[in-house]
């Protein structure tokens, strides 16, 4: 007998990517790899259902929650090529069964998205200065197979150019990629060249040509990271790591314009170390959130319906050391912050009138952990 859907319930899962080998630029790599948390909103009950150490640094996950499917980067410092794995969830158990592994052609993949019908994955490869790194591109895209699993790059494209900081701009360094919400642009920030390189994605054939709009450039040594459409879709924010700072664009008939305005992600007068890092935009469109590691804060805006710009709301603090990845759960009701350098997931309520998140108390130990995704199943 078939259940009735009205005895079905939603439940809350968190996807937490750590790291689990030593890399040089994190003071340390105590992770297990992939962990599934069952994560209950109205008590704060965190639980770790299930953790797999089989995929090497998985430092990004991306997540397709109606097929139950979870895919891993692997970002290895030493490795001149990275990779990516693709896993089947059990929502039941939280267990991941491995399905498959591919290559990706270029060095520390850093960062996955999938478009919006979940039929490809976009690996970006960060190109650090690594011997014999063949070929050494930038980003890739993969079919997902029927199964889940991926099927070898449908493509694939290279960038070229420099920014004016010579420690960390010398050559490109691909930070992050996203879909058009129209599911026909590939957009990739590049931390090294401070553009957005925009690519036309044919979906039935998953290949790539330069977008009519080829690149959209950002303020000079601001070192883009990630960046985000609005739910929307009439905007863009573009979170720079390296100027502390959010800036944003006007979306178009498809195309950016502006800047139309830059916002600080710091206090005023504040003179420490920092690195932004994530940046997520609340379920409705309202507030928008971004974090800074050295700061470490979550730094809060108001968005402006119809122009876009922001209005500082001010700054919480992250609950632990260096918040390298946050996720807002699809309720809406919550920010789980994983803290790389404090070994932990703090959790944050939203006010709803206000959008200011303000610490529950509630911790669940994660070593290093570098990436977060919250997502919701019918168990």
């Amino acid at each position: 007998m078939t259940p009735s859907p009205h005895s079905q319930s939603t439940t809350c899962f968190l996807a937490v990517g750590s790291a689990n080998r030593s890399i040089p630029y994190f003071d340390r790599s105590d992770g297990c790899g992939i962990s599934i948390i069952r994560f209950d909103e109205e008590t704060g009950d965190l639980s770790c259902l299930s953790e797999t150490g089989d995929a090497d640094n998985p430092a990004f996950l991306a997540v397709d929650a109606t097929a139950g499917r979870v895919f891993a980067t692997s970002e290895v410092f030493e490795w001149p090529e990275g990779t990516v794995t693709a896993y089947r969830l059990d929502p039941a158990t939280g267990a991941l069964a491995y399905v498959n592994k591919q290559v990706v052609p270029g060095s520390r993949t850093s960062h996955l998205a999938l478009d919006p019908a979940c039929r490809f994955l976009v690996a970006t490869n960060y190109l650090h200065d690594v011997p014999n790194e063949v070929p050494g591109k930038a980003m890739a895209i993969f079919p997902i197979r029927e199964d889940g699993g991926l099927a070898p790059a449908s493509a694939s494209v290279a960038h070229e150019g420099s920014g004016p900081n010579p420690e960390r701009q010398s050559r490109p360094h691909p930070h992050s990629a996203a879909v058009s919400p129209e599911n026909d642009v590939v957009t990739v920030a590049d931390l090294g060249c401070d553009r957005l390189f925009h690519y036309a994605l044919d979906t039935g054939t998953g290949t790539l040509t330069p977008a009519a709009d080829a690149a959209t450039a950002l303020p000079p040594g601001s070192g883009p990271r990630h960046f985000l459409y609005a739910p929307d879709g009439r905007h863009l924010y573009v979170i720079t790591e390296m100027a502390s700072t959010i800036v944003v664009y006007r979306r178009e008939g498809g195309r950016l314009e502006g800047p139309i305005s830059e916002v600080s992600t710091l206090p005023e007068g504040f003179a420490g170390e920092t690195q932004c890092a994530d940046i997520q935009v609340s379920t409705d469109g309202r507030f928008l959130y971004g974090s800074n590691r050295g700061h470490d804060s979550i730094a809060c805006f108001a968005v402006d319906p119809e122009t876009g710009a922001l209005e500082s709301l001010g700054y919480a603090p992250c609950g632990g050391a260096t918040p390298r990845g946050f996720a807002i759960t699809p309720s809406g009701r919550h920010i789980v912050v994983a803290n790389q350098d404090s070994d932990t997931l703090a959790v944050f309520a939203i006010d709803p009138e206000t959008g200011l998140p303000s610490d529950t108390g509630w911790r669940l130990p994660v070593g290093s952990p570098t990436c977060i995704k919250a997502f919701c199943v019918q168990t």
